[in-house]
């Protein structure tokens, strides 16, 4: 039996808000142990009024809610207002749940719809307000009057979200095309024009943005789907113009898919692992043709290029939701049961025993940025630099309880050997190359110098060159017997903004950034390694890649999203001038390249030989750097401080000389190496 009825959902401690988001899973809380709080939702802990009285008498009842609400009190009065609350003319699609054992799910009942989010006529839009007075009896009032930004979102709707996915599958490029030109009055409003283009929309809400809107393509791959990291500038950008809905509803929307299981060829990886991308679909009910859901259709690396699974999107969700908590104050979310798990799992994920002697996380190729073949494989700066911010942030936001004392000492230990580990023996600067250069091999002591057997010989002849006098960075892996001596920037610069490098590590890091400027950036900034694989080194390294050949793609091709890691690391340094620099270049092309997804050649002077236009997040890295250039303050959101414990226990090994000397004592704080 099918009821309709407005809810409003208070929430008290976790949940302050359900919305009709399709937030709350059931049947995620009882799988992560969170089953009382799944009670606590039906048993009353959250508050509903509805029209129909006695409709939850039955377990198998189907309860139906129409739309959002929004509740204030005023004394006696309870005041609830439905936001943009529209009449559909042919359809229903209402978000409903069947008991504790299912999801919120988004039925169209009378006629099948093929799009994800509802494209009725909508000859009507109004807002309905309902006043409970002290008698219990309602009072309904309606109004035509409709703020302008309601009727703009809901145009962006149907221009791009209805469209975008309908008949399940149809391209961003239909939809790009059929979008009607704004005038805009500067780059910046173009830049949002299409931000907002590229949203994407999930039971009528938004979750997320796809990853490229680019007409001239008429195969998309997967560049029609929401990944995780292309997501962290739109989220970035969301909140600081105080749009926050949408970044919220990815949090929460992703959270879910952690829990599904991840299968290949009959192997499940760890439960914590967070998808690398979801798509939007729209599929028919079972035994009804009538009817069909919207569904979250998650990939885990299954369905990647080379099957890897992707490391840095649970690190990167980390990041973004103690961004967001930071910067709308909003502190409920992370409060959250399902939240407090989620992020759990993360964390058992990435601090899990194995057999590696060193504090880096050890991954394969492609399991981050850059997500090919690129000769990455081991300890990658990038993934570390994600990892100690991640680390950093989960700290901030654990819930104090009894359960999470052995966690928050494995997270502790596990940041100061990480922070000691990258500062010692990744920093390279003309001191240091020269002090290899110098390395005497097989050492076999406790107290040896050349700890990782590095032979001279491994040192580039390029790099004597191209080492300034002034500067010096981290480089981009450590192995046995292997340093990889390439200049990668995500990792350099988000070791600045983590403070995973010191203090005069991430000057001289910008300082290097200065003196090397015609190289890493150039005609369009920035390149994400330097320099590329060429001739036999390319071909034995990368597999002779077509997509990666030398000064293209991820081989040393420059790619602009990442102005905004850039920006925030000048921020934090103080020096802004440098991503201003980097700013007024890129803003000479951007917008009349139709914003492409990477550019090629030494000094990226021309569009990427693959490159999707109209990328997402090379529009996003753009807004993101321009917010923080205009409002400095608001870098804060994402920069770590140097914590001051850590700080002592790392100068106390520094004082010990643990490169010459084997230390059977403890660390006075509790910290262990």
């Amino acid at each position: 039996m099918l009821f309709y009825a407005n809810a409003l959902i208070k929430s008290r401690s976790y949940y302050y808000s359900c919305k009709a988001e399709g937030i709350i899973n059931f049947r995620f809380l009882l799988k992560m142990g969170a089953s009382e709080a799944a009670l606590h939702f039906l048993s009353g802990e959250f508050s509903c009024q509805f029209r129909t009285s006695s409709i939850l008498a039955k377990s198998s009842s189907l309860l139906c809610y129409e739309h959002c609400l929004k509740s204030r009190n005023f004394g006696d009065t309870s005041y609830q207002q439905i936001k943009g609350l529209s009449k559909w003319k042919y359809c229903s699609r209402l978000n409903a749940f069947r008991g504790i054992h299912s999801v919120f799910r988004v039925e169209k009942l009378q006629n099948q719809f093929n799009s994800l989010i509802c494209n009725c006529q909508q000859p009507e839009r109004f807002n309905e307000t309902i006043i409970k007075d002290g008698n219990g009896r309602s009072i309904h009032t309606i109004s035509s009057n409709i703020p302008n930004h309601a009727q703009d979102e809901q145009m962006i709707k149907q221009e791009n979200g209805a469209q975008l996915f309908s008949k399940g599958l149809k391209t961003a490029a239909t939809v790009n095309s059929a979008l009607p030109r704004t005038n805009t009055d500067s780059i910046e409003d173009e830049a949002w024009h299409f931000l907002r283009a590229a949203m994407v929309y999930y039971c009528g809400t938004p979750i997320g943005t796809i990853a490229a809107n680019d007409p001239s393509e008429a195969t998309m791959l997967n560049y029609d789907q929401v990944f995780i990291r292309d997501f962290i500038p739109s989220g970035i950008a969301f909140l600081l113009k105080e749009e926050y809905d949408i970044v919220r509803n990815f949090i929460l929307h992703t959270l879910q898919l952690q829990s599904w299981e991840k299968t290949m060829d009959c192997y499940s990886p760890g439960q914590g692992l967070m998808p690398a991308s979801f798509k939007v679909r729209t599929v028919p009910l079972d035994n009804d043709e009538s009817a069909t859901e919207d569904v979250l259709d998650p990939d885990f690396g299954e369905a990647a290029i080379g099957r890897v699974a992707p490391v840095d999107s649970g690190l990167w969700w980390i990041i973004l939701l103690r961004a967001y908590g930071k910067c709308s104050g909003d502190l409920s979310l992370q409060e959250r049961v399902d939240v407090q798990t989620g992020m759990k799992m993360i964390l058992k994920l990435c601090l899990a025993d194995g057999f590696d002697m060193f504090p880096t996380l050890l991954v394969t190729d492609g399991s981050c940025m850059i997500d090919r073949r690129m000769g990455i494989h081991g300890h990658p700066l990038e993934i570390q630099a994600l990892y100690y911010s991640a680390l950093l942030c989960a700290r901030e936001m654990l819930a104090p309880e009894e359960a999470s004392t052995d966690l928050v000492r494995a997270l502790n230990n596990r940041l100061l050997a990480l922070s000691f580990h990258i500062r010692e023996y990744y920093w390279i600067d003309v001191k240091k190359l020269n002090e290899i250069y110098r390395y005497k091999t097989e050492e076999y002591s406790y107290d040896a110098i050349n700890k990782f057997n590095i032979y001279p010989d491994q040192i580039p002849p390029w790099l004597v060159e191209w080492m300034p006098s002034k500067g010096g960075y981290l480089i981009g892996n450590l192995q046995p017997a292997h340093m990889d001596f390439r200049f990668f920037a995500l990792g350099n610069l988000w070791s600045i903004v983590s403070s995973l490098a010191t203090i005069d590590q991430s000057h001289a890091i910008l300082d290097l950034i200065e003196a090397k400027w015609e190289d890493l950036v150039a005609d369009m900034p920035l390149k994400i390694c330097y320099p590329a694989l060429e001739s036999q080194e390319w071909r034995i390294i990368t597999g002779g890649d077509p997509k990666n050949t030398p000064w293209s793609y991820h081989n040393g091709g420059s790619w602009p999203t990442l102005l905004w890691q850039l920006t925030v690391a000048c921020i934090k340094m103080k020096r802004p001038e440098i991503a201003e620099k980097a700013i007024k270049i890129a803003e000479r092309r951007l917008a009349r390249d139709k914003w492409p997804e990477y550019y090629d050649t030494r000094r990226g002077g021309f569009i990427g030989k693959q490159a999707r236009l109209f990328q997402t997040w090379t529009i996003a890295g753009y807004l993101v750097a321009k917010q923080l250039i205009a409002n400095p303050e608001a870098a804060k959101i994402l920069i770590n401080v140097e914590d001051t414990e850590l700080l002592s226990a790392f100068s106390s090994i520094l004082s010990s000389n643990p490169r010459r000397k084997r230390s059977r004592k403890g660390v006075k704080q509790s910290f262990i190496i």
